[in-house]
C-alpha cells in the first residue's frame, strides 16, 4: 500500500518548543497519563496534493503547537478512501490514530446497502475542518470558454470527453456523475488515487476536464495550466466571484467538499472532547482563517454531537445525489 508520511519542520520545532506543555494536556484521572504523550498519526486517504492534505497540514501544525506532540500526516491512498478508513477503524482506540475524513466518507456511507443508522460504521466523528466549493476545470487546450460552451461541447461530442476523478465514491467522481445526469451527456471517467495525480494529467492534456476542490487547483489556476469554468456550490464563491455557479445553467446541481476528523469507535470521550476543543480552537487562528478564505473554504466548528448531526445530514443529501445518478 502506498505510504507517504509527512511532518513539517514547524511541527517538529513546535514539539521541541512546547516540551513542557503538559499543563495544556489535562489528565483524565489520577491513574491516567495526559494525552498526548507521543506523536499522533493523522491518516489521509489520498495521495499528496489534494485538499484533504492541505487542510490537514494547516490544522496539524496548530495541534502540534497547542498539544506539544507532532501530528504526523500519513497518506494512505486507495479505494476511494476506503483503505485508509478501514485501517483507522482497525487501529487501537486510544487517540493516537486519527482519520482526516472527506466527502468520500459521506458518499460511501450514502451508497451503503442497507444504510447504517449514521453511516460512520467503526469510526466516530470528532470535529469538522472545512467546507469548500469544487471548480469545474478544463485543460487549456479545450476550445471552450464558458460553462454553457462546455455543456454544448459535451453534448455535441458524446463519449469523447475524459473526466478525471480522485477515485470512485469521491466528491470529484460524484460531481462528474451528477453533471452528466443533469446535463444529459455521456463521457468517460478516469479514476486516480487522489486529485493530485488527476490534476497533473489535466494540466498535461491527458484528460479534458474534472471537478476538484479549490484548494487543490489553486496553484495550477494561478499558473494558467488549467482553466476554471464554474463553481459547484449553489451560490457563487467569494473567493472566485467571476465564476458562475453550475446551478445557473443546471438548476438542480449542488455539491461541495466536506472535511473533518474521525477516530476509531471506542476512543475515550475525554480524548474526543479534547481533540474537538483543540481543533475548534485551531480553526480560529488568524493564519488559518486567512488561508482558508484564500481557497474559498469555510471552517466547520461545533462540539462532537453537533458535528455528528451535520455528518448525518450530509449523508442524507448525498444519498439523494447517488440515487439520482443511479437512475441514468
Amino acid at each position: 500500500m502506498p505510504n507517504d508520511t509527512t511532518i513539517t519542520r514547524r511541527a517538529l520545532l513546535s514539539c521541541a518548543a512546547w516540551s513542557g506543555v503538559a499543563a495544556i494536556s489535562p489528565a483524565f484521572g489520577a491513574a491516567d497519563a495526559p494525552y498526548p504523550t507521543k506523536p499522533v498519526t493523522w491518516v489521509i486517504p489520498f495521495a499528496p496534493g489534494g485538499a484533504t492534505g492541505r487542510l490537514s497540514l494547516l490544522v496539524c501544525e496548530q495541534l502540534s503547537l497547542r498539544l506539544g506532540q507532532p501530528f504526523v500526516l500519513d497518506h494512505r491512498p486507495g479505494g476511494g478512501g476506503n483503505l485508509a478508513t478501514r485501517s483507522v477503524a482497525n487501529a487501537a482506540p486510544d487517540g493516537y490514530t486519527l482519520l482526516a475524513t472527506s466527502t468520500a466518507n459521506i458518499i460511501n456511507a450514502a451508497r451503503a446497502v442497507p444504510p447504517g443508522p449514521d453511516g460512520t460504521g467503526d469510526i466516530i466523528p470528532v470535529a469538522g475542518m472545512a467546507r469548500m466549493p469544487l471548480l469545474l476545470l478544463v485543460n487549456k487546450e479545450l476550445q471552450v470558454k464558458t460553462l454553457a460552451d462546455f455543456l454544448a461541447h459535451a453534448r455535441a461530442n458524446p463519449g469523447k470527453l475524459s473526466v478525471g476523478s480522485a477515485g470512485p465514491g469521491t466528491v470529484q467522481f460524484a460531481s462528474a456523475e451528477l453533471f452528466r445526469t443533469l446535463g444529459g451527456i455521456t463521457w468517460s471517467i478516469v479514476d486516480y488515487r487522489g486529485s493530485g495525480p488527476a490534476l497533473t494529467d489535466l494540466a498535461s492534456g491527458h484528460i479534458h476536464a474534472m471537478f476538484d476542490n479549490t484548494a487543490s487547483a489553486l496553484e495550477l489556476l494561478r499558473s494558467g495550466k488549467v482553466r476554471a469554468l464554474a463553481v459547484s456550490t449553489r451560490e457563487r464563491s467569494q473567493a472566485f466571484p467571476e465564476l458562475p455557479a453550475v446551478a445557473e445553467v443546471l438548476p438542480a446541481f449542488e455539491t461541495s467538499g466536506f472535511y473533518g476528523v474521525a477516530a476509531p469507535r471506542g476512543t475515550p470521550k475525554p480524548i474526543v472532547d479534547l481533540l474537538n476543543r483543540e481543533i475548534n480552537a485551531a480553526l480560529t487562528d488568524p493564519a488559518i482563517i486567512r488561508q482558508f478564505a484564500e481557497i474559498g473554504a469555510t471552517p466547520i466548528s461545533g462540539d462532537p454531537g453537533i458535528y455528528a448531526a451535520t455528518y448525518r445530514a450530509e449523508i442524507m443529501h448525498w444519498r439523494k445525489v447517488v440515487q439520482a445518478s443511479a437512475k441514468n
